[in-house]
């Protein structure tokens, strides 16, 4: 199994970041959330994201120095992981996860969420092996330019506080 370096994103990150993002993005929603949202979630959007979420980001980079993935930790929600397509399977986004676990609690909190759409099964599997608990179903807020759009998520929660993470 390959090595990876888990660190914060710089700012040369963003566009590896921003190719992840839209590319993984489109394997787990598409089918899966509102048309609105599709229509709005473009290439161009996630560049510009990925570079105004630089200092929320953590980057799995390889030996090689490639950007392999990343997660964006906000308070006590993992917002975001990603790994792209030629780096899965090999521990990458479980390591990202772990990360996440760690800056949450860090941050003070005890118990880390994040948000699934409902057919993005693989994504749910993998939460679920790693510790994770389907709280059910809720309404997520996404953020869209002049606003916010409803998407049915599964909301899913760790303890990270005292799990020595």
């Amino acid at each position: 199994m390959p090595a990876y370096a888990i660190r914060p994103a710089r700012a040369e990150d963003a566009t590896t970041v921003a190719e992840i993002w839209t590319k993984g993005w489109a394997d787990g929603h598409l089918g899966n959330v509102p048309d609105e949202l599709v229509s709005v979630r473009t290439a161009e959007a996630f560049h510009q994201r990925a570079g105004e979420r630089v200092a929320e980001t953590t980057v799995a980079v390889s030996e090689s120095g490639e950007v392999a993935g990343f997660v964006m930790v906000v308070g006590d929600e993992v917002e975001q992981v990603y790994v792209a397509a030629a780096h899965r399977g090999g521990g990458v986004a479980a390591s990202l996860l772990a990360e996440a676990e760690r800056q949450v609690a860090v941050g003070g909190h005890d118990r880390a969420w994040l948000a699934v759409v409902d057919g993005n099964h693989r994504a749910r599997r993998f939460y679920e092996r790693c510790g994770w608990i389907d709280d059910g179903m809720f309404t997520y807020q996404a953020e869209i330019e002049g606003g916010t759009l409803s998407v049915p998520c599964h909301r899913y929660s760790k303890i990270v506080a005292g799990s020595g993470v």
